[in-house]
């Protein structure tokens, strides 16, 4: 009997525990989280003049405020992921919200660059938010509700980094930009008494220690590579020292490849990476973390340029940033919608729909991009595309992997989309910067190659979506992974 309880526990699926939680505020303290931490990843961006005025910072030195929110998710969830599956879900993400309150309400008082960068790091610890979220809803409510839950919370990143840019230019117009710290701590007071109160503990555990040398080996792999990427166009590509970062991270990358082979209870399961319905959604996740970032900087750029350039749009930061509303508010439609599709046809269709979306998102702004309905247009796609894509991964994820390993799983899906933005942002940035004008301006050439680069990138999302498994397939995926950690 109890060996028939294990399997089933390991095998994809709802709640485990026999007591199925208060659906509607688990959900609730359980976005409020994700909301902030995906609010706080893009808010900062449109005002990092403004903070590099005040605090006599650089352009170089203030591109520090977004790097080390991007390195500290990137080395942090994982770890914390696996943490959870260890000692307790609940347990850790109650300790990553305090770790995240501390860093933001640091960040609100940050009196220097260097304050305020430490500030950051500390936030970017709460990148394991959304695995540790979707564990503790795979675990604890009934199966039927999963998908269409997870799938809120999947686009809740979307929808969040969406709402900070357009949230940035009124909150640093009217107040300062110690309020775009200042308002998402709110959020994470909430969010922080909701777990305490009102989400239970997850029964599901994978007892063992925790892979410190795999965890070293990764963030040093990580740390390189994500420096190397977002400060490679302020060095130079050829430089030594960005061609340098890149060998260690590369380099690095492949030793944790070999010592997680080879460890008893490694931190991330390189075998249950290799399964097709996995690499091939961690490959989507990869090409929409590009796609994602691509258009929050070529879409206000190219709003906020004068229109006497012939094809700016004269918009304010403000009013640039309520361009992205629509976008941001079809993630929060099309997030539950791929849920119910995931219910009734597998997160394949939803995934290749969201794929194509996005595709048609970046190609219609790269053929034509002198009207503002062309650029609401294509928002209306990216947001569709994000909101139906981001749900169908996390779900494709959780009925491929076993209930003990969800939380290291969807954490790798979390770095592979942060680390698809970090070269989104840097390959674009790239893009814009090579093709200026006399006055420094981007020319028209450089949002039409920057569009169709994305779009480019959005392709190969759609052949990934492709070669998911079908659900007869992912399902016995799924029984052979189980039993391979039995």
């Amino acid at each position: 009997m109890t060996q028939t309880v294990a399997a089933k526990r390991d095998l994809p699926g709802g709640a485990t525990s026999g007591r199925h939680a208060n659906a509607t505020l688990l959900v609730l303290f359980l976005s409020l989280g994700g909301l902030a931490f995906a609010t706080l990843q893009s808010l900062v961006a449109p005002a990092l003049p403004v903070i590099a005025k005040d605090l006599s910072a650089s352009t170089g030195d203030i591109s520090w405020v977004l790097t080390a929110y991007l390195l500290a998710a990137s080395v942090f969830t994982p770890i914390l992921g696996r943490l959870g599956d260890m000692v307790g879900k609940r347990r850790v993400l109650l300790a990553v919200l305090v770790i995240f309150f501390a860093g933001t309400l640091l960040a609100a008082l940050a009196p220097n660059l260097i304050v305020l960068i430490a500030a950051r790091a500390l936030q970017g610890a709460a990148g394991a938010i959304l695995p540790l979220s979707i564990g503790i809803v795979r675990d604890e409510l009934p199966r039927e509700k999963v998908g269409v839950i997870v799938g809120l919370l999947s686009a809740l990143f979307g929808i969040g980094a969406g709402i900070g840019i357009v949230a940035a230019g009124p909150i640093v117009d009217h107040l300062s930009w110690h309020w775009l710290f200042w308002l998402p701590l709110v959020l994470i007071v909430i969010a922080m008494l909701g777990v305490i109160f009102g989400v239970p503990e997850s029964p599901v555990r994978t007892p063992g220690r925790l892979d410190v040398l795999g965890a070293a080996i990764l963030s040093v792999s990580l740390v390189a590579l994500l420096l190397a990427i977002s400060k490679g166009r302020d060095w130079g590509w050829t430089d030594p020292l960005t061609i340098g970062l890149l060998a260690l991270g590369v380099v690095a990358l492949l030793s944790f490849v070999l010592v997680e082979l080879r460890v008893r209870e490694p931190l991330i399961n390189m075998r249950l990476i290799a399964i097709r319905g996995v690499w091939a959604t961690n490959l989507v996740g990869l090409a929409f973390g590009f796609a994602m970032f691509g258009t929050f900087l070529l879409i206000p750029v190219l709003l906020q340029l004068p229109a006497a350039t012939g094809y700016g749009f004269g918009k304010s930061v403000s009013q640039a940033g309520l361009f992205l509303l629509p976008t941001t508010m079809t993630m929060l439609v099309f997030g539950p919608l791929s849920g119910l599709l995931d219910r009734r046809f597998g997160p394949k269709l939803p995934m290749f729909l969201g794929a194509v979306a996005v595709v048609a998102a970046f190609a219609l702004p790269a053929l034509m991009h002198d009207s503002l309905w062309q650029i609401v247009v294509s928002g209306l796609l990216t947001g569709a595309g994000i909101g139906l894509a981001f749900a169908a991964m996390s779900n494709a994820i959780i009925e491929t992997v076993p209930a003990s390993h969800t939380g290291e799983a969807t954490g790798v899906n979390a770095i592979v989309r942060t680390i698809g933005g970090s070269i989104g942002t840097a390959v674009v940035a790239a893009v814009i910067a090579s093709n200026t004008d006399a006055r420094g301006l981007p020319t028209d050439a450089a949002f039409t190659e920057g569009f169709w680069v994305c779009a480019a990138v959005a392709v190969i999302a759609v052949a990934a979506a492709v070669a998911l498994p079908s659900a007869r397939r992912r399902h016995a995926e799924a029984v052979d992974a189980a039993a391979l950690q039995r």
